[in-house]
């Protein structure tokens, strides 16, 4: 939904983008200066905003709205050797993921965003898209020393608004907050895992 309006959105500031260049053609053909001064910087502004929204609705592609606590993956967790195990990711969508890891602990973190009231009315709510899988030692030493193994969970984009809030101070009467919320679960045996997730951040159930 957010999606198809920031689309939308795109596509009625390109338009009014280029009513308003036709209307600064004309009127410097007919050399009204400030029409045509007037004319043109709001074609400017059309253009920018249209360029805002196209920017926005492409960072937030694979993002899912979040307005309760939600279902983000089914785990399942098979032992192999000692401190080696594979976790198979069941995805909402139907599709599935198997990672090899390392360590005693399944390790799994997410970007979550928080927009502000007035992003609110165009259809931009709380969003998360999960990050990181990896391996996760219990003890401090072997986390020191022994090797480890990382996965992405995020899909590959131009641009990710996750970074560019971080980057561009522009985006704050937008974004509210943006912040990682990272959980993790022992390894040990073959088990099912639900990771859920809400507004305050990720969380583990063990499938009933």
């Amino acid at each position: 939904m957010a999606s198809n309006m920031l689309i939308i959105l795109t596509i009625l500031f390109a338009l009014l983008a280029l009513f308003f260049l036709v209307l600064t053609v004309g009127s410097g053909k007919k050399r009204k200066l400030m029409a045509t001064g007037r004319n043109f910087v709001m074609t400017l502004l059309m253009i920018s905003l249209s360029a805002l929204f196209g920017t926005i609705s492409i960072s937030i592609h694979g993002y899912q709205a979040l307005t309760r606590e939600e279902l983000a993956a089914i785990v399942r967790i098979t032992p192999s050797t000692e401190q080696k195990f594979s976790a198979l990711f069941l995805m909402p969508d139907g599709s599935e993921k198997v990672f090899a890891l390392a360590g005693d602990q399944l390790y799994v973190d997410a970007h979550i965003l928080k927009w502000k009231p007035i992003a609110n009315i165009f259809g931009l709510h709380t969003s998360y898209e999960l990050d990181r899988v990896a391996g996760r030692y219990s003890d401090l030493n072997d986390e020191r020393s022994k090797v480890h193994t990382h996965y992405s969970l995020s899909q590959n984009r131009l641009f990710n608004m996750f970074d560019m809030r971080q980057k561009f101070a522009f985006l704050s009467p937008l974004l509210d907050a943006e912040y990682g919320s990272a959980s993790f679960m022992n390894s040990n045996s073959s088990e099912e895992f639900r990771i859920m997730v809400s507004t305050t951040g990720l969380l583990i159930r063990t499938n009933p």
